[in-house]
């Protein structure tokens, strides 16, 4: 997949022997260009990168809002965890959720650095292959909670 970012373009290598309908799910989406335009609402320096609610954080589309951007989800139904040994190193891409394990939608997160206190508890869908100094680039949030002021967005995201 190629995810085009204002930087530059991030090449992502997905898992789909290990997390077959996650990489579905983004695939899907992907394809109907629900992300295009998306924003990274929570980014926290040094720990990760989230986007990917295609219901409030599209810049493009009449329902989005940025205070509730991060809130919002897909029109397909959750998905069911599909947790692996694959270590939350830089560059992995794993679904975000609720406290239900079983509550990944259509958010994600892309590593900055190693997470291993994630590890075994989120669902990892793939990994950037090239590009991560774009990743870098991304604008960081504020606080705690990571929320961003003017985010970044993805332009496109796309099959290779």
């Amino acid at each position: 997949m190629i995810l085009k970012l204002k930087d530059g373009d991030v090449v992502i290598e997905l898992f789909k022997d290990i997390a077959p309908n996650h990489v579905q799910r983004f695939k899907q989406l992907a394809k109907e260009k629900k992300y295009d335009g998306v924003v990274f609402h929570r980014v926290i320096d040094g720990f990760m990168a989230q986007t990917g609610d295609v219901q409030f954080g599209n810049s493009t589309s009449e329902g989005f809002d940025i205070r509730r951007a991060g809130t919002g989800e897909s029109k397909y139904p959750d998905l069911k965890a599909e947790f692996s040994d694959i270590p939350h190193d830089r560059g992995t891409l794993s679904m975000a959720r609720s406290s239900d394990p079983n509550s990944a939608n259509s958010q994600f997160f892309i590593c900055f650095k190693s997470a291993f206190q994630l590890d075994r508890q989120y669902t990892v869908f793939g990994k950037v292959i090239k590009g991560m100094e774009f990743v870098d680039l991304i604008k960081k949030g504020e606080g705690s909670n990571g929320q961003v002021k003017n985010p970044d967005k993805i332009i496109s995201l796309t099959a290779n």
